[in-house]
């Protein structure tokens, strides 16, 4: 354990250990701090993700930091994360200062040049992200919200949407998801179990729809009526 202390020198193997001690810790760190930190960053999960960087960076470069002091800090930030997560939710004022609204940028076709400016964008950044998102014309935007977490959300005027089943009373079937049944030549126990069936059915379903043995199914799904759909490795 003489890797986890300030040391003058570390042997290779110490620098090894250090690094996979260090990354198992992030990994628990991450796990604590849920899905959210991993998803868009907000104004919160961005100075916690720069601070923990900063903290853990360090012992893994200077053989004179241990890495108790280092977790020590990074165990009680993400405390102090949670806490102000669970904050954000039972305060208004807290939230709309973490989350503020988002800001209007384009308005009817027309650029909002003050709230641009608050922003700090410029127009080419807006027709960029606009053409991420296929349009082609502004003109045809009633409404583009740049959001907290730094993305731009456009609402595009009815006039220019695309018109859907449902708009001309075409009834279709629920949605349906498909779900694994085998993954790279085995079979996902589990799912099989929810579906109320068994090894020897999907191996058999396989065999008599699609002509293939199980080990050269790279992936299998399965839907509500029971029709496998196969990719095969070749």
């Amino acid at each position: 354990m003489d890797f986890f202390y300030s040391q003058e020198t570390l042997t290779t193997m110490q620098w090894i250990l250090r690094s996979v001690v260090t990354y198992g810790f992030l990994i628990i760190i991450v796990k604590v701090m849920g899905r959210r930190s991993i998803s868009q960053l907000n104004f919160l999960d961005f100075a916690i993700a720069i601070v923990i960087g900063n903290i853990i960076a360090h012992p893994l470069s200077d053989e004179k930091l241990g890495l108790k002091g280092s977790m020590t800090t990074m165990t009680a930030l993400v405390i102090l994360y949670i806490v102000s997560v669970f904050l954000t939710l039972k305060s208004v004022r807290i939230r709309k200062f973490v989350s503020p609204d988002p800001l209007p940028l384009v308005r009817n076709g027309q650029f909002l040049y003050k709230y641009l400016k608050k922003a700090r964008l410029s127009v080419d950044y807006i027709l960029s992200e606009a053409r991420k998102e296929k349009i082609d014309d502004l003109k045809k935007v009633s409404l583009a919200l740049w959001e907290p977490d730094g993305t731009i959300s456009f609402f595009v005027s009815p006039n220019n949407q695309t018109v859907t089943r449902g708009d001309l009373n075409i009834i279709t079937d629920p949605f349906d998801f498909p779900i694994t049944v085998v993954k790279d030549g085995n079979i996902e126990m589990p799912v099989l179990k929810q579906i109320e069936k068994d090894e020897n059915w999907l191996i058999s379903a396989l065999k008599a729809n699609h002509n293939v043995e199980l080990q050269d199914v790279l992936l299998a799904t399965i839907d509500k009526k029971n029709e496998l759909k196969i990719f095969l490795y070749k």
